[in-house]
């Protein structure tokens, strides 16, 4: 990737003219027609998925928890030994600029650092500069009848990486694991799956957290079952199931006592809150969206709509 002067509308920032072609991207300092943002084929992020990244949603122009995606792909590319060339004030006002550059009022914002331009070697100290690039757009994970009638899943056969690998808990540009469970579940006629750990624990979704409803309490896995450490699975643990008074603990399980529940929800930054009604060929609960779920994704449309918090 190349960095380009700042010279127009802000500090950071120049637009190059094109044809009208959305979203504009900024890439490294210029904001480019989708048709026109490429980077090099030496870009480490390409070459070896050498980088990270945060999906990050955007409600009445305001970026919800956006300091704490911020911390976390700070965090994220500290583990690999990534330097971000931007403070966080920069990138988050990069940010706000990609929002306002497309004229988008809600959508969604991935935000990508990569090991930048090096050699076709593994050594990652041969990229001079990381990349960093911003996409808003909008995005639609799954159709809208899902989020009134719910949605099945399966269990993946592909376990999660093993933490001592990989952690998952690294949002990294190496997705394989995710996409390979993926699969499993289109090729089974769905659009999720769970994720086991090797040794068996439940984890994760391919790309969601997983909440289980039992008696009127929340139960989700702990990080240390290996799984992400989404940001609006901590959203609906620590604020907003508080301030809903439903009780939430922390639980090791396996797939069986998944099974027993009376309510499972997935969360995440594209999916929000999504209720699970079917796994494979067992009906939870009722077979449609509970009321404890439904009062959550309510509870959460609430507080998004009204005034997403940054923080």
């Amino acid at each position: 990737m190349t960095s380009a002067p700042a010279t127009r509308n802000s500090p950071m920032s120049e637009t190059r003219p094109a044809t009208e072609d959305r979203p504009l991207i900024w890439i490294d300092g210029t904001l480019y027609p989708k048709s026109e943002a490429k980077i090099s084929v030496y870009d480490h992020g390409l070459l070896y998925g050498d980088g990270c990244f945060e999906g990050i949603r955007f409600y009445n122009k305001r970026i919800f928890k956006a300091r704490a995606h911020l911390d976390r792909i700070y965090r994220n590319c500290e583990r690999i030994r990534l330097p971000i060339p931007y403070t966080k004030d920069e990138m988050l006002a990069m940010m706000r600029e990609c929002i306002d550059a497309n004229g988008l009022t809600d959508g969604y914002i991935r935000l990508i650092v990569t090991r930048g331009v090096g050699t076709l070697g593994l050594n990652p100290f041969k990229c001079e500069r990381a990349g960093v690039i911003s996409i808003a757009d909008t995005i639609a994970l799954y159709p809208p009848e899902m989020y009134e009638n719910g949605m099945k899943v399966i269990v993946a056969k592909r376990p999660r990486t093993p933490t001592a690998c990989l952690d998952p808990s690294l949002k990294s540009l190496n997705y394989l694991n995710n996409i390979l469970a993926k699969v499993e579940a289109i090729d089974a006629g769905v659009l999720e799956c769970i994720m086991l750990s090797t040794e068996g624990w439940v984890g994760e979704c391919s790309g969601d957290n997983i909440f289980v409803v039992k008696d009127g309490r929340l139960l989700t896995p702990p990080l240390e079952a290996g799984m992400l450490d989404g940001i609006t699975r901590a959203f609906v643990k620590d604020e907003l199931a508080p301030s809903l008074g439903v009780e939430v603990e922390e639980k090791w399980m396996r797939i069986e006592d998944v099974l027993q529940a009376d309510e499972i929800f997935l969360t995440g930054t594209a999916a929000e809150i999504i209720a699970v009604t079917q796994i494979e060929d067992t009906v939870i609960g009722s077979g449609k969206e509970g009321p404890v779920t439904k009062r959550l994704r309510d509870g959460f449309r609430k507080v998004v709509s009204k005034d997403a918090p940054e923080d």
